[in-house]
């Protein structure tokens, strides 16, 4: 008999369900939230009541493109942490009102997990590339940045992390310093495939071991920018795409400086990056590079899976599942997760 797992995702400002059956990709619905651009940045309140609107067609029109019933379910997986707690709280009611109602079991996924595994998602006639057991994954997103050694689907170990801002953050904070806008990711993303990366030099921290440090990257385009503008007010306009390529750049040169570390230290050669930042041209470009230059196999995930989706949350239910794991009905949402 299949499983059939409904996976629900609502960490962020992104309502989203999936199903899969047997690991293969049914359907996968995400339902956006434009509100907050003009903000600058997600508003907690916003996007919870947003969720509250989109969670219920958002998972009916997942069952309906995946052709099969409410009835037809064997579990529902759903984002537990880490997030916004409210945004959070909307996902996680909905998972075990559904789960109730229907008699069946609730597995409990963490958002990061989902991020590494979304390469396992399958899809019929689409040919995947997934990565040997143990490889080492470049999680990187608007809330965290981590190099972890995952040795299967349910045992991961985190060997370097941010002790600050995550890169995504540093993306988004730096584009709306600039004038650019939100999200900030993609948009110096545009600009930098037109400037000049080696034009001007930012400050790169010193960090011991593998660990991450984003905060003086912040700091020091902030000052340069400041300084500049004062000398000619149209600086940043004139200069976008070189500032972007060059900031860009260093944010990438600070990630990478450490995954060689870690690959050369754990001598695993197996390479794959997950999260938002993932999609990010320069840096898959990169690793790519580095992966030829180095002897890696790389993998790169799908762009449709960078971003917080279901399909990743119900491949690691999926993997919870089979293991026998199951969530009891009294389970919380929570915004932080110590590990996996």
């Amino acid at each position: 008999m299949a499983d059939i797992i409904l996976g629900i995702e609502s960490s962020c400002d992104d309502t989203s369900a999936a199903v899969i059956r047997d690991g293969y990709l049914l359907s996968n619905v995400i339902a956006s939230q434009d509100v907050h651009r003009s903000f600058g940045g997600v508003v907690p309140e916003l996007a919870s009541r947003a969720h509250e609107l989109n969670i219920v067609p958002v998972v009916s029109e997942a069952l309906s493109r995946a052709g099969v019933k409410a009835s037809d379910l064997t579990a529902i997986a759903f984002t537990r942490g880490p997030g916004l707690l409210g945004s959070l709280l909307v996902g996680t009611s909905f998972a075990k009102a559904m789960g109730l109602a229907l008699d069946i079991p609730i597995v409990m996924v963490n958002h990061l997990q989902g991020h590494i595994l979304a390469g396992f998602v399958k899809q019929e006639g689409v040919p995947v590339r997934q990565p040997s057991f143990p490889y080492i994954c470049l999680l990187v997103s608007g809330g965290n940045s981590q190099i972890v050694r995952v040795d299967d689907p349910l045992h991961f170990e985190i060997l370097g992390q941010t002790i600050d801002d995550a890169v995504g953050e540093a993306f988004d904070k730096c584009s709306k310093m600039m004038g650019l806008g939100y999200p900030g990711g993609p948009i110096i993303d545009k600009f930098a495939k037109q400037g000049d990366p080696l034009r001007f030099k930012f400050a790169k921290p010193n960090v011991p071991g593998l660990d991450y440090s984003f905060s003086g990257i912040k700091t020091s385009l902030l000052y340069f920018v400041r300084d500049e503008i004062a000398k000619d007010p149209d600086f940043m306009e004139k200069n976008k795409e070189d500032i972007c390529a060059s900031f860009q750049k260093a944010l990438i040169d600070i990630l990478m400086d450490k995954l060689v570390k870690a690959v050369k230290q754990t001598g695993i050669r197996e390479v794959a990056i997950g999260g938002g930042v993932s999609a990010n041209s320069g840096l898959r470009n990169r690793i790519s590079e580095e992966g030829k230059k180095r002897g890696w196999n790389t993998y790169l995930p799908e762009f449709k899976f960078t971003t917080d989706n279901a399909a990743m949350i119900a491949i690691a239910g999926y993997y919870h599942y089979l293991a026998g794991e199951r969530t009891s009905l009294d389970v919380a949402p929570v915004s932080r997760m110590a590990d996996f």
